[in-house]
Parts: C-alpha cells; structure tokens; sequence
C-alpha cells in the first residue's frame, strides 16, 4: 500500500542529518577562515611584542560571529550537499521515492531548518557580532595599532547637519576643518555654521576659529557673523545649542556590516537627521532580513543538484555544477551590493533580489528533477 502522506518521522531524520551536517560545515568553513586571521594578526603582532599571543587569540575569538553571518548560506550550500547525496548514494531517496514521498516532502524539514538557523543568525547572532567585532576593534587599535583611548578620534574635512537644534528655525549645517573626539567632548577649529530658512534661504553665517561642544551646547571662541543686511559682527565668545553628540560621529565611523540588525533602524533614522548616507546601513539592514531567504534558497540549489539518483551517472559533475551554481548566486548577490552602495538599485531590491531569483531558479529545476 502506498503512502503518500507526510512523515515526521522522516522529517527529524532528514532535518537532523541536515542540521548535523550544515553545523559541521559550518564549523569548519569557519575554523578555517579564523586560522588565516589568526595568522595576519600574528604577522601584524610581530612589531607589537606588548601584544602577546593570549591577545592576537582573543581578538580572533571575537572576530568569529563577525564570520559565520557571512559564512552561513556557504554552509548551508555545502552542507546540503554533502547531506543530499550521502541519501541518494544510501539509496535513501529511492525508498521515500517508493512509498510515494515527494521531493518537495523531503526537502520541507531542510528548508524550515534552514530558515530558522538564518532567522537566528540575523536577530540572535547579529547582536553578539556587533558587540564582539567593536571590543574586537578596539583591541586592535590598542595592541596593534599603537593608538589609546585618551588620544581620541580625529576627523577632518566634516560636514554635518545638527539632527536637533531647539533654536534654530530651520537647518543648521556645518562644516568643520578639523574635530577631535575626546571621550563626550568635542573640539573643533575652523568652523563654518550655516543657518537656513524653512524655504531654505541662507539666512546667517558663522565663521568661527575653535569650538568645544558638551553637553549639547557648543561653547565658540573667535566668531565672525556674517547676516544678510547687517554688518558683520565679532564676538569673541558664543553660546550654539547643538545636537550633535559624540554618539552620532560614532556611529558614522562604524561599518555597516557590524552593527546587529536591532541596532540599525536607530543609527539610519540618526544619520538620516544628521545628514549622512544611509545606504550601506540600509543595505546591510535588508540583507540581514533577507537572510532566511537565502538560506532556504541554498537549501534548495543544493537539493536540486545533489538529489539525483545514484544509478543514473554523472553525480560529480552534478555536484560540481552545484557547488558553482551556489558561488555564482553569492557573485551576483555581491554585484547587486556594488549596486545598491552606488546607488543604482534601491537597497530592497538590491538585497532580496539574488535571493529571491535564485529561489525561483532553484524551486524550477526541482520541479524538473521530480516531474520530469
């Protein structure tokens, strides 16, 4: 009697062999890429000999959840198809085959695995990699780099819009020549300060020598005020309600891709009212969305290729188009980043586009592999 009915049983089996086998991948991918960093920072140690051995080790440590976001859908790719074809050379497929189990059957456990893992890595693991990648930084900068907290960061050449001016009744824009971050505090020197009408109309200029924001307020020394139908007039000392913070330059220097998806709504919504780009943060922010996505379609492309029976010939060469099938996915996913950072696609369809057209692809030779 034929049973065409879905099995849980079947789906534990093939789910936990999928798990076992992508976690094992993944472990290894991920093994393998910490052992090269390990070896630069050790190359790069060696002109620090305060840097020690325990230190290098602890800075890669922290750099592992950084890697295994991006290493996932390789795992995943790899890993299934390490899994599918160990069931198909078992002659494992046949018999679910037999007893009149689809494909499509089969691959439910894998695909919702595989989903689950992208959802934890994007919302669970995310955090922890923002985390240990900013400690992992510092250590650098500190160890490696020779550069301590106490000398701050530099900026030069910075243009800002103030996101919260509570007196001014319009934008302010600046431009400073040179900042220096000390902890909270903030120096500047040669600074311009711009102050526009709702209609934006230029409606005060500031040319100021040196300022020290804290506290919300900029405390400005040497100021020339430049307004329209007024003589210019100098003050040695000002008082400028700013909202710019130490926060907000902070956030600008960090890289997208290391901040947790949690984070990232709060600092585009910040650099948006500051006036930064925002593209790369919303690229990065929809490809952690679309993370799932693409682990179920890697999921599927290692199906399609790796499924095929055993008798039928050709399974190297099969998994060979397989495994180059999945790196081509991650080339045009990367060129449709290139894209989005350009500007020339928007960061949604940037981010799910690969995605969701290798799902396609991938869902349509399955149909051809199970209906002919």
């Amino acid at each position: 009697m034929v049973h065409s009915g879905f099995s849980f049983t079947l789906a534990r089996y093939v789910g936990r062999r999928f798990v076992m086998t992508t976690c094992l991948t993944l472990l290894a991918l991920t093994g393998l890429i910490s052992l090269f960093d390990f070896i630069d920072l050790l190359r790069r140690a060696a002109s620090h000999p305060e840097a020690g051995l325990m230190r290098v080790l602890e800075i890669t440590a922290l750099h592992v959840p950084y890697y295994v976001i991006y290493i996932l859908p390789f795992a995943i790719l790899l890993g299934g198809v390490i899994c599918f074809s160990r069931l198909a050379r078992s002659s494992e497929l046949v018999v679910t085959r037999a007893a009149g189990i689809s494909a499509w059957q089969v691959l439910t456990s894998p695909a919702f695995c595989a989903a689950l893992m992208g959802l934890a890595v994007s919302a669970g693991l995310s955090p922890l990699s923002s985390f240990s990648y900013g400690l992992a930084a510092q250590l650098d900068k500190t160890w490696l780099r020779g550069q301590h907290d106490h000398d701050g960061t530099r900026f030069s050449d910075l243009w800002i819009r103030d996101p919260g001016n509570p007196a001014a009744h319009g934008d302010v824009i600046f431009h400073i020549g040179t900042l220096q971050q000390q902890g909270r505090t903030l120096r500047g020197q040669a600074i311009t300060i711009f102050r526009l009408g709702h209609d934006m109309t230029l409606q005060q200029r500031m040319e100021v020598s040196e300022g020290l924001l804290a506290d919300g307020l900029w405390r400005l020394h040497g100021v020339l005020v430049l307004s329209d139908g007024h003589p210019p007039q100098w003050k040695n000392d000002s008082l400028f309600p700013s909202g710019i913070t130490a926060e907000t330059l902070k956030q600008r220097t960090l890289p997208a891709d290391a901040l947790s998806l949690w984070a990232l709504p709060g600092v585009i919504k910040l650099l948006r009212h500051s006036g930064f780009s925002t593209i790369p943060y919303r690229l990065h922010f929809q490809g952690l969305l679309a993370l799932p996505m693409l682990a179920v379609t890697m999921t599927l492309v290692s199906a399609g290729f790796s499924m095929r029976p055993a008798g039928r010939g050709g399974i190297m060469r099969m998994l060979g188009v397989g495994v180059t099938a999945g790196f081509a996915l991650f080339a045009v996913s990367k060129i449709a980043e290139q894209l989005g950072k350009s500007g020339a696609l928007p960061p949604f369809p940037a981010a799910w586009g690969p995605a969701g057209a290798g799902l396609c692809l991938a869902a349509a030779l399955l149909l051809h592999l199970e209906d002919g």
